[in-house]
């Protein structure tokens, strides 16, 4: 009898331990993974970690949400090519190659942080920079729509 073949599943929040929970836009002051308190509204989460600190935000869209920053640039990461196609114009990176199995996450991973680079040394400007999208929502606590 074989024994079963063991599943390997990638966990989405990958595997580094939590350091820290801030609070909306509490700054990050301790090493390693931190998580901040923020409502679901794309523009109200990236005002409030770019009011921490963020100098460059990644923005990981499945949907493809327009949105930009007027005071750190926001790079849209594109998680399937079909989006990555469809808005052009807005995504600034396209990591489908990933799921393709063209790529693995470590070689994803370093284009990623070789595009950032670029885009701190101001190389290259955001799709959204181009356009000039500068959005910016603070979090009035409670509902947000």
């Amino acid at each position: 009898m074989s024994s079963p073949k063991k599943r390997i599943v990638p966990e989405e929040g990958g595997k580094s331990p939590v350091t820290a929970v801030l609070d909306y836009p509490e700054p990050s002051t301790v090493p390693g993974l931190n998580l901040q308190c923020t409502p679901g509204n794309d523009v109200e989460c990236v005002t409030a970690q770019v009011g921490a600190g963020a100098n460059v935000v990644l923005f990981t869209t499945g949907l493809g949400t327009p949105t930009g920053n007027p005071i750190a640039p926001v790079v849209k990461l594109s998680t399937n090519a079909s989006l990555a196609q469809r808005m052009e114009d807005v995504i600034d990176f396209d990591t489908s190659a990933i799921i393709s199995g063209q790529a693995t996450i470590e070689q994803e991973g370093e284009s990623v942080l070789d595009y950032v680079i670029k885009v701190a040394s101001g190389e290259v400007r955001t799709k959204a920079e181009l356009k000039g999208q500068a959005d910016f929502i603070p979090w009035k606590r409670g509902v947000s729509l």
